[in-house]
């Protein structure tokens, strides 16, 4: 069913005389001379074409229609034509109980499923949805998914959240609530879905309804790794049975400051030995911009031992099959795994047995804390903050900044490298 689309629509302009444009199925979209367009649902009734004019103007929002909505409603008044009710006529309590009992029942049976796929249409991430789609498919649809909107309560939701909580994984827990939160309040703003549920979202507290427990900090890390336990962990990685690929990435997170998925799917192509640099390309940085980064001499000696250790001539850290690089979940898991003893936590079945291979002395740590950890030396050997940022290939915050002052930094991002590979060789001559 339909011919037009949103975009037609949209581009639609005003002209000396209103004209309309046909959707099909008896709908038609009328603009007039003002602008205004709405909508016009033709259909037959006893024999004869009656044409009605549905009350609310084309739009998104409180008290306009969509043309999704739209054809909804033109198929409601002809199949109701059909049965001899006419859209137009007063009709008594019998048939209108009737027209209301068909639309709530259709309505009713959407599903959280039904919600979701509508609204993560409409989300604008970088990934195109598909870390939402993966965290609802794994935590939410299992629970809830096929529920009728207006049976899922708080309850449902904290028995959601407390699994998440319960293997671990905390930040992502917040990360899921807000997700879910985000969803059931755009639902909330739209026509066809406000009226179908109570939010299940509002009552709930992550801290107050226990969920989450009393040590949690908040999702912002700011644990750096000492000078010792850089020494520690330089000691600790050889046993832990991590695949020594593995144990290099952590080592250039370290120097080079960036995060594992920028690491774990670098290309051979990416690597220049003889400039000593490795570009990062934009569809891998979180910014989504290009980022270079200048080796120093610990850096390049990690590369020159994962180029021992090749076995792609794409991918420096490929997975089983050599199509791809390996996932870089399943490497923070094997850090985490040899940790867990730490956390309270009993080995899971078929991971690392040896818990505390990579505790350390300060505690438990992430792969991710070693960029910050990076950072936090090359501020000790008085880097400029300024020039720090830039390393971390953060976007400047002032719009006015970034549009006037337009220097790259080249030679003071590479003497902050260098400068940070010395103070790593001093601390590790054995990986130098």
């Amino acid at each position: 069913m339909g011919n037009l689309t949103v975009k037609q629509i949209e581009n639609s302009r005003p002209k000396d005389k209103p004209y309309k444009l046909t959707d099909g199925d008896g709908l038609q979209l009328r603009v007039a001379t003002d602008g205004a367009k709405s909508w016009l649902v033709r259909y037959m009734l006893d024999g004869k074409e009656r044409q009605y004019r549905l009350p609310e103007l084309y739009g998104e929002g409180d008290g306009r229609l969509g043309l999704k909505e739209a054809r909804e409603e033109a198929t409601l008044i002809r199949s109701l034509a059909r049965k001899g009710i006419d859209i137009q006529v007063k009709v008594d309590d019998e048939r209108k109980a009737e027209l209301d009992r068909v639309t709530q029942a259709k309505a009713n049976e959407k599903t959280l499923q039904n919600l979701f796929d509508e609204w993560v249409k409409t989300v604008d991430r970088k990934d195109g949805g598909k870390e939402l789609q993966r965290s609802f498919k794994r935590d939410v649809f299992p629970t809830v998914g096929d529920y009728q909107l207006g049976k899922v309560h708080p309850e449902h939701i904290e028995k959601i959240l407390r699994g998440v909580v319960k293997r671990g994984s905390h930040r992502s827990a917040v990360a899921l609530f807000a997700d879910i939160k985000q969803m059931f309040r755009w639902a909330a703003r739209k026509r066809a879905w406000k009226t179908l549920f109570e939010n299940p979202t509002e009552e709930i507290d992550l801290r107050k309804d226990k969920i989450l427990p009393r040590e949690y900090e908040g999702g912002e890390r700011t644990r750096a790794l000492s000078e010792d336990e850089i020494r520690e962990l330089a000691r600790k990685l050889p046993d832990a049975g991590l695949m020594p690929k593995t144990q290099i990435a952590m080592w250039l997170m370290l120097s080079c400051c960036c995060r594992i998925s920028e690491v774990i799917q670098t290309r051979w192509e990416h690597v220049d030995f003889d400039k000593r640099e490795w570009v990062i390309p934009k569809e891998h940085s979180k910014n989504g911009k290009a980022h270079t980064v200048y080796l120093s001499d610990f850096a390049l000696s990690q590369f020159n031992a994962l180029k021992k250790l090749a076995d792609s001539k794409v991918w420096c850290f490929p997975d089983t099959t050599g199509k791809t690089f390996v996932c870089t979940k399943s490497t923070t898991k094997q850090i985490r795994d040899r940790q867990m003893a730490g956390q309270g936590r009993k080995p899971m079945t078929n991971r690392a047995k040896n818990a505390d291979a990579l505790l350390l002395t300060g505690g438990d740590w992430v792969p991710h804390d070693l960029r910050r950890t990076g950072a936090t030396l090359m501020q000790s050997i008085k880097v400029a903050p300024a020039i720090i940022e830039r390393v971390l290939n953060h976007v400047e915050p002032s719009k006015l900044i970034r549009t006037y002052q337009t220097y790259d930094y080249a030679e003071e991002k590479r003497e902050a490298w260098n400068r940070l590979g010395n103070k790593l060789t001093d601390l590790l001559p054995q990986l130098a």
